[in-house]
């Protein structure tokens, strides 16, 4: 027993001894390398959520202040559904692609995110168009309460959801890249 309390007391020791001692030679390299994986890694799914929810919320708390129905359902559907649909297809090409393309890391991001906040727009706008059209097609005489509102829902949340996708992957890389030491030159 006195010599199992010894030998616990000796290894005590010795690793304070070895902590005290050996001094880390390396502790700049590692460094980089623990700034770097401790930053946010852009996780789609986690971003497609995020786009549903979010601005369904608000055109949800939106609706209740107002008393719009047609608001509360929206925010729901179109709303919600455009902003992670567009959050998803944007987050699929930026993980896939979007690395590869030199011009959308090294351009100012403030341009960048209002380029892809552009083609979000106009990709509501078509979809508006896709949707209105195929209605007409499918039930000329029935108009939905919902479908006046696909003009407004389908630009804007497509618009918001491109440019925080955009934002947040544009600013994972550059923390990313930066950390890894990619930028020196």
């Amino acid at each position: 027993m006195v010599v199992k309390a010894t030998a616990e007391l000796l290894k005590g020791r010795s690793d304070e001894t070895a902590k005290m001692s050996y001094q880390n030679n390396t502790e700049g390299i590692y460094d980089v390398k623990a700034a770097g994986s401790s930053s946010k890694n852009f996780v789609l799914w986690r971003e497609v959520v995020t786009a549903y929810a979010a601005p369904a919320i608000m055109a949800g708390i939106g609706g209740l202040v107002t008393s719009d129905r047609g608001l509360q359902i929206g925010a729901l559907t179109t709303i919600g559904g455009s902003s992670a649909l567009v959050a998803w297809m944007i987050g699929l090409w930026l993980r896939s692609r979007g690395g590869h393309k030199q011009w959308i890391i090294s351009t100012p991001r403030l341009i960048v995110v209002g380029m892809f906040a552009l083609t979000g727009a106009l990709f509501g706008l078509f979809a508006a168009w896709v949707t209105s059209g195929l209605l007409e097609i499918l039930n000329p005489s029935n108009h939905l309460a919902w479908f006046s509102r696909v003009w407004t829902d389908f630009p804007l949340s497509a618009t918001i959801a491109s440019t925080t996708v955009t934002w947040r992957w544009r600013l994972t890389v550059t923390k990313n890249f930066s950390a890894n030491g990619g930028d020196r030159r």
